[in-house]
């Protein structure tokens, strides 16, 4: 780490500190903070102060209602470089998710502030979610239940239904949630293929994949394309009008990763053109207002970004992101969940 970097981050330890506890805001973070108080009492952790503020119409201006806090937890608020220049006391922002999309990394680098995540905390659940969507797209369960709601008991409306055992399911990178899918997959017969850069085929292979060469290769072959991939500049829009021409006409896309992975209005009109034949989706564009235009389509099935939610999920979560908050707060070391990990390459933390 430069010298000046250094004492950047030594001066930023020292101004402005509370004297004993570090205060952490959780800011619009749905619940009250009753379950991290208590894990606090069963560590014996006495140095920090959590508080919870719920402002989602926006009266005081994020910054100020934030300005005090040593920690930070939020949801969807927009943490740009911009912002976090504004946040002198900052240290570390605890994020209750895997994807860190929200924040500009770079510039919390830079700031020598601390971005956490929580992988891991829901592999389970949004495997099985993944592959729930590729059994209803398959057997057309959510089209039927819409018709028969809608006074129309018929089992043969609709498009063709076909055995999905020796289909091909395309997945698009390879981490743990991927790796959680292909038992489930495998069971159901069908084949795998794998896009994913850093990974050979010998690897693929011994989780019982194939490897893509190509994204190209993955679209063109498959029947189900499952997406996987954070949400970083490269692959904003990874799956775009051309993308999706190369799909077949009958092939469905999964997409349980981030909205922004798709360009949605090229996958509006490839679903109202009948260029594929469906999808899945349990996150969009504009989820902060919970707008899209894949909502009125009948060949879709959506889920409100839901596929990571279970009771033991959502507590785990939480207690992870609240144990990075105590490592570098209270225990005043790197915390295990690093997202920038080349303040480790610097000094250890005050």
């Amino acid at each position: 780490m430069p010298f000046f970097h250094s004492i950047f981050l030594r001066k930023r330890e020292t101004e402005g500190m509370p004297v004993g506890k570090s205060k952490v805001i959780y800011y619009n973070v749905d619940d009250s903070l009753d379950y991290e108080r208590d894990l606090l009492r069963q560590w014996g952790v006495t140095g920090l102060e959590l508080e919870g503020i719920c402002d989602k119409s926006g009266k005081m201006p994020f910054v100020e209602a934030v300005a005090d806090a040593d920690g930070l937890v939020v949801a969807y608020e927009q943490l740009t470089a911009l912002v976090l220049e504004q946040l002198p006391r900052c240290r570390i922002v605890s994020l209750q998710s895997i994807g860190y999309n929200n924040v500009d990394v770079e510039a919390a680098s830079r700031l020598g502030i601390c971005v956490t995540n929580i992988p891991g905390f829901c592999t389970e659940e949004v495997a099985l979610h993944a592959v729930g969507m590729i059994i209803d797209l398959a057997r057309k369960i959510t089209y039927f239940d819409r018709l028969v709601r809608a006074g129309k008991w018929d089992p043969l409306l609709g498009p063709a239904i076909h055995r999905i055992a020796g289909k091909t399911v395309g997945l698009v990178f390879f981490g743990s949630i991927p790796k959680a899918m292909m038992p489930m997959l495998k069971a159901l017969g069908l084949r795998v293929l794998v896009w994913v850069p850093t990974k050979s085929a010998d690897y693929l292979a011994s989780f019982g994949a194939c490897k893509a060469e190509s994204l190209n290769q993955l679209l063109r072959e498959s029947d189900f394309v499952s997406l996987h991939c954070p949400l970083i500049e490269s692959t904003r829009h990874l799956i775009g009008e051309r993308e999706l021409a190369m799909m077949k006409p009958g092939a469905f896309l999964i997409n349980t990763a981030r909205g922004a992975v798709v360009d949605e209005p090229a996958l509006v009109r490839a679903l109202r053109e009948g260029i594929i034949a469906g999808a899945a989706v349990d996150v969009i564009e504009d989820e902060a207002n919970g707008t899209s235009d894949l909502f009125g389509l009948p060949n879709t099935v959506i889920t409100p970004h839901a596929a990571f939610i279970s009771e033991e999920s959502y507590f785990q979560g939480r207690r992870m992101a609240l144990e990075q908050l105590v490592q570098r707060l209270v225990e005043k070391r790197w915390p295990e969940h690093l997202v920038n990990s080349s303040l480790r390459t610097g000094a250890g933390p005050q």
